[in-house]
């Protein structure tokens, strides 16, 4: 059973451990593969307005998802997210469950709708099951994305309205 919650200062190492692997690869995430490790936790930790970790019963992680307003302003209504899934833990649902987790997450915190900006054409799986929960590719980014061994390929911003409750001062009850 995997448990979804938030991030603590003592899961750091291991998420690092998630992260670095991932990042150094360069094929998924626009972060340089040298990245540091103060500066990839100032970007999943810090910046973020949450941060949540994938954890099995024994505690070990599999996984972890930032979550932000995608803008500043106007356009904060609208949030980004990025998961990471270990290489041990792939395959067995952990993205699928955090992307759940996810928006359920940010409707809690009033977000109405959920944009990735820059999924890699080239990672067909995660294409496959942002589509699968619902994502629309709204635009592709012609050679947006320098990937190590395939070089510039397109990139697709992705978008899903998010069920939300009505304020107080509106009837409306969809985005």
């Amino acid at each position: 059973m995997t448990t979804i919650r938030e991030f603590n200062q003592a899961d750091w190492p291991q998420v690092w451990q998630i992260l670095e692997p991932v990042f150094r690869a360069g094929d998924t995430y626009s972060f340089p593969p040298d990245i540091s490790e103060q500066e990839a936790f100032r970007a999943w930790v810090e910046l973020p307005a949450a941060t949540f970790v994938a954890a099995d019963e024994q505690g070990q992680l599999l996984g972890s998802y930032y979550l932000k307003a995608n803008q500043p302003g106007q356009g904060a209504h609208v949030c980004n997210c990025g998961y990471v899934v270990g290489a041990a833990a792939r395959g067995k649902g952990i993205a699928s469950a955090m992307c759940e987790h996810s928006q359920q997450e940010a409707i809690r915190m009033g977000f109405r709708a959920m944009q990735y900006n820059l999924v890699v054409s080239t990672n067909s799986g995660a294409v496959r099951l942002w589509q699968k929960h619902g994502f629309a590719i709204v635009g592709t980014l012609p050679q947006a994305f320098l990937h190590p061994s395939a070089g510039y390929v397109d990139a697709f911003v992705m978008y899903k309205s998010l069920a939300v409750r009505p304020s107080a001062n509106s009837t409306e009850d969809q985005p």
